[in-house]
């Protein structure tokens, strides 16, 4: 059996899917919308969101066209189609609504996972998964209760959360490409 190894001959796990200077500028681009989010939350998310809009559009049209192409799923095709135009136009139509309605829905969904994940876990717990799993399950139940008690507050806190997030995980890639460059060169 041999073994697959990149074109550098690269050992490490990183090193085989992509060169160190892509997750540079990966982390470079996390910390600059990071700062953008937090210094200006508004404008950034209303970018990202009339962003989302025009893809929504036109993976739309495309998967209109995929349905006319190829008979297999034609329906959903179509729906999804349709769907992804009529939330395109009405993003595009609607912007400034838009960066409001689309975090809010989001933050919504975010708390119904978090309690749906929450009593499957405890019902885990109870079942013999471990006392670990429970106070996974009552703490998504509290994060999943925190958001729903207070969407419109907790919407409000979603560009600066990614914000926070975004510039976490951008010095944290700047700083692991420099790792990944070392390995490759060692390499």
């Amino acid at each position: 059996m041999t073994e697959m190894t990149s074109t550098t001959g690269v050992s490490h796990p990183l090193g085989t899917f992509f060169p160190w200077w892509l997750l540079l500028i990966q982390g470079i681009i996390a910390l600059i919308l990071g700062i953008f989010l937090i210094m200006y939350p508004l404008q950034t998310l209303m970018v990202f969101i009339v962003f989302l809009g025009a893809y929504w559009f036109v993976s739309g049209i495309f998967t209109l066209f995929s349905a006319a192409a190829d008979p297999a799923d034609r329906g959903m095709k179509i729906l999804l189609g349709i769907l992804g135009i009529i939330l395109g136009l009405l993003i595009l139509a609607y912007p400034w609504y838009s960066t409001f309605i689309v975090p809010f829905i989001f933050v919504i969904m975010i708390g119904i996972i978090a309690l749906i994940y929450g009593f499957y876990a405890l019902y885990g717990a109870f079942t013999g998964k471990g006392w670990g799993v429970g106070i996974l399950g009552l703490l998504s139940i509290l994060f999943g209760i925190l958001i729903l008690a207070s969407p419109v507050v907790s919407t409000i806190a979603v560009p600066f959360v990614f914000g926070i997030l975004g510039i976490i995980f951008g010095f944290a890639a700047i700083v692991g490409s420099f790792f990944l460059r070392s390995s490759q060169k060692t390499a």
